[in-house]
């Protein structure tokens, strides 16, 4: 695994370098919809935890209303519809509103692959996460729990998951869950909207 760390650092600069030149254009129309959409900025900041539980600024499209009530992951908001914006629900139905942490896989915040970094906040979910060393490698864009239920695992399957991506991390198992990254979105496969953990218990096997 040490000796693909650097492999796949290399791989993310590049795809993201290209990933950058290519959908300028939709940050462009992005950025102007969310704009003619509703008050605030464009762009959204938000405190996560990192490799080895470091904290980083995740970019993030603001997809949600600026009276939002500040690092509250959204299953526990209270009627969290209220609070997102239109745009802001095409964005994340169509997982748009995560093409900004192109920037975060730049600046080495964050991989294209790994466990979907956890708000600062989630202690539940990171020390479930350390039981698995899953908190000892670079969050990612997309990950192995993400393809395999993403919002409606319950915590302790999403680290599981994200110990199993750890433990197996290599350059197949990364284009895998790249690809089929892809096929989710389209699908809109493990959204839920306010909710959490959502999937029946047989996936925890």
């Amino acid at each position: 695994m040490n000796s693909y760390i650097y492999l796949k650092r290399a791989i993310d600069i590049i795809l993201s370098f290209i990933g950058i030149i290519v959908l300028l254009p939709v940050f462009l129309i992005l950025a102007i919809l969310i704009k003619l959409d509703s008050e605030g900025p464009i762009l959204f900041k938000q405190k996560r935890i990192g490799k080895n539980k470091t904290h980083f600024n995740i970019l993030k499209y603001r997809t949600m209303s600026i009276h939002t009530p500040k690092d509250t992951p959204t299953h526990l908001l209270e009627n969290p519809d209220q609070y997102i914006t239109k745009m802001g629900k095409f964005l994340r139905k169509t997982s748009l509103d995560e093409l900004p942490q192109i920037f975060n896989i730049i600046k080495g915040d964050m991989s294209i692959v790994g466990p979907r970094p956890a708000l600062w906040n989630q202690f539940d979910l990171i020390e479930e996460r350390d039981k698995y060393k899953a908190n000892d490698i670079l969050p990612g864009l997309t990950g192995w729990a993400q393809i395999n239920g993403r919002d409606e695992l319950p915590i302790e399957v999403k680290a599981k998951l994200d110990g199993e991506y750890t433990v197996n991390m290599g350059l197949a198992l990364d284009i895998k869950c790249f690809f089929a990254t892809f096929l989710s979105v389209l699908r809109s496969e493990g959204v839920v909207e306010g909710g959490t953990g959502s999937k029946k218990e047989e996936k925890n096997g």
